[in-house]
């Protein structure tokens, strides 16, 4: 039963990009739907993003290992995502473009800035896109154990073919259906970790007071809180994957409500998933922490049901998969190939150049996911890269003539900034990392200073 219900899951998702493929007309249709997202479809379509594998899987992970402390990987978001709402939200959708690189590109001019961005975010992300590859396996893995490299091929060929199919129209659809399934998934996973393990009387019976120590614990210090906050939450206040669902809304009020509304949804998700994971670790002592969520479902409900649950959890995989292929692809096509092409290609070309490189980006994205174990780890690494470069360039990019700063400043500040990231990340040396952020608005405003100097402005 359980085949039949996750094929007809993955199945549905492929129908569903065949279906948006009659919507594609060209690049608006097709990077942005037609800039046509309700608030209702670009809640959902960001709920779907956001609630990944990150979310699921490697949340409820953090609650088997950290306890309630784990709820603010999802929380910092909560707090850029309102952030983002109150202040840019505008701004953004007002832009009427269709990438993040292009902001920074209307921000500073210059095509070689908006390249630079360009490939460090496809660096980064191309590790997201394979986390949530990962996460699929681990997830089908509870299901059929024994084949996890075969089932991440087949999770990650089934989201790329609807991606490169239907494009943002086909995301739109299957984040609207699959942000149900995992709302509804995370209900009955939740409720039934808590009714096995004995409820809240039945955790703190069973384990360490430091699991509900809240908002730090010996886990979990003040340090790791920020790091959090500024790698990790600060890529819902600038993302090119939340920029994306910005860009698809019809105004920018359109925008700010949908983004509220998301935010609003989740802070008892983070809760939620976090309790899940620590039921896990009543249920199931000794399991590696990333595997607690499909081990506690596959344990607590019926066969049939926990297919459903299954499939819900792949719904918030695939989600996040989907738009991250979609934003990596545009970005790459967009602001680097058709630029660099210069006026010869259409909008026929850049449409069919947006497919093509889907397909290399998500088989790419595949081949790390092949290579790599951990989710937290793959996207810490990815989120470091980008937070590190760009945060800084793209927020204070919105002040630029006020604060007199440069694409010079822009271009330095986001290849030293992401390297030195890349750099510190990779050498383990992690206690350092949120230096960063100062050295990247540092190297913004003296490369700024720099080029006014030259150029006698």
């Amino acid at each position: 039963m359980n085949i039949a219900i996750v094929g007809a899951f993955f199945l549905g998702m492929v129908l569903v990009g065949i279906y948006s493929l009659r919507k594609i007309t060209g690049p608006l249709s097709y990077f942005v739907a037609d800039r046509s997202g309700s608030t209702a479809s670009v809640a959902a379509s960001l709920l779907a993003t956001i609630i990944g594998g990150s979310s699921t899987v490697g949340l409820a992970g953090l609650g088997y290992a950290r306890g309630l402390v784990g709820a603010w990987w999802m929380l910092v978001g909560v707090i850029g995502l309102g952030a983002l709402s109150l202040s840019l939200a505008g701004q953004v959708r007002r832009y009427d473009v269709y990438t993040l690189p292009e902001i920074l590109e209307r921000q500073y001019g210059g095509m070689s800035l908006k390249i630079v961005a360009s490939a460090l975010i496809a660096c980064a992300w191309l590790g997201i896109i394979a986390a949530q590859f990962i996460a699929a396996g681990k997830i089908l893995s509870a299901l059929w154990p024994g084949h996890f490299d075969l089932l991440i091929i087949i999770a990650a060929a089934v989201c790329i073919t609807y991606t490169v199919l239907g494009g943002q129209y086909a995301i739109l659809r299957t984040d609207l259906i699959q942000s149900v399934f995992i709302l509804a998934g995370i209900a009955i996973a939740v409720v039934a970790g808590l009714w096995t393990a004995g409820g809240m009387t039945g955790l703190e019976a069973q384990l360490p007071p430091s699991h509900f120590a809240f908002p730090t614990s010996p886990a979990f210090s003040p340090m790791d809180l920020l790091t959090f906050l500024f790698f990790v939450g600060t890529t819902f206040l600038v993302g090119p994957d939340i920029y994306s669902r910005i860009f698809c809304a019809k105004n920018p009020p359109t925008a700010r409500k949908a983004l509220a509304l998301t935010a609003a949804i989740m802070i008892p998700l983070a809760f939620s998933i976090t309790l899940i994971g620590m039921a896990a670790r009543v249920i199931l002592p000794g399991i590696p922490p990333e595997t607690a969520l499909p081990s506690l479902v596959m344990t607590c409900l019926p066969i049939g049901l926990n297919g459903l649950v299954m499939a819900a959890l792949l719904a918030a995989v695939m989600s996040s998969a989907d738009t991250c292929i979609l934003t990596t692809s545009t970005i790459l096509s967009a602001d680097v190939i058709q630029p660099l092409t210069g006026s010869s290609m259409t909008d026929r070309g850049l449409l069919a150049t947006s497919r093509i490189v889907a397909l290399i980006v998500g088989s790419g994205a595949l081949i790390i996911a092949l290579k790599i174990g951990g989710i937290i780890a793959s996207l810490l690494l990815g989120y470091t890269i980008y937070s590190g470069g760009l945060i800084i360039p793209v927020l204070l990019g919105f002040y630029r003539k006020g604060l007199g700063l440069t694409a010079w400043g822009a271009a330095i500040s986001i290849m030293a900034g992401g390297g030195l990231a890349l750099f510190l990340k990779l050498s383990g040396y992690d206690t350092l990392m949120l230096i960063t952020i100062p050295v990247s608005a540092v190297l913004l405003f003296a490369g700024s200073w720099c080029e006014r100097r030259v150029r006698g402005l």
